[in-house]
């Protein structure tokens, strides 16, 4: 059974995504290869996990693939406002911009498919041919048509694809 519920990315590109992250290829993701993604996610801003912070989290030293899958949904649900603790819309959107500026490169306000790309490369996740899927992934939630997503465009694709 698969959790996963974000059209970002699908339970191949997070099955690709685990297998990056198992570097050492022992078929689990330790805390220390999950913080290192995390780490590169978060570069651009100073949040960032400590080892005991994200244990804590997780209550486990590593995950496996499906526990890795359970992670993410428990992850998107919670930025998506459906955490069962009260959920802090101010947060979620704290969250979101955050987010959104570890993606937005030149910092105009817009992400553009060769940010998309870039981001996603310099994490490991995307192999040659994927910059095509940048570009359709843009075009699918850009509703102004202008190429390239600003905030609101963000927020609504974070939100809405999630059920």
């Amino acid at each position: 059974m698969l959790y996963v519920n974000m059209s970002l990315l699908s339970s191949t590109d997070l099955h690709r995504i685990f297998e990056k992250l198992d570097t050492n290829c022992d078929g689990f993701v330790s805390l220390e290869e999950l913080n290192w993604v995390l780490q590169r996610i978060g570069s651009n801003n100073n949040s960032q996990f400590s080892l005991d912070e994200l244990e804590s989290l997780v209550e486990k030293k590593s995950l496996d693939f499906n526990e890795f899958l359970f992670f993410y949904n428990s992850i998107s649900k919670q930025n998506n406002g459906e955490n069962k603790g009260g959920g802090d819309d101010d947060e979620l959107e704290r969250d979101l911009v955050k987010t959104f500026k570890v993606f937005d490169l030149d910092g105009d306000g817009f992400i553009t498919s060769q940010e998309l790309e870039c981001v996603l490369k310099r994490l490991g996740f995307l192999d040659e041919r994927s910059g095509k899927d940048c570009r359709s992934m843009i075009r699918f939630y850009d509703t102004n048509l202008d190429g390239r997503l600003d905030f609101q465009e963000f927020k609504n694709m974070m939100l809405l694809t999630s059920t």
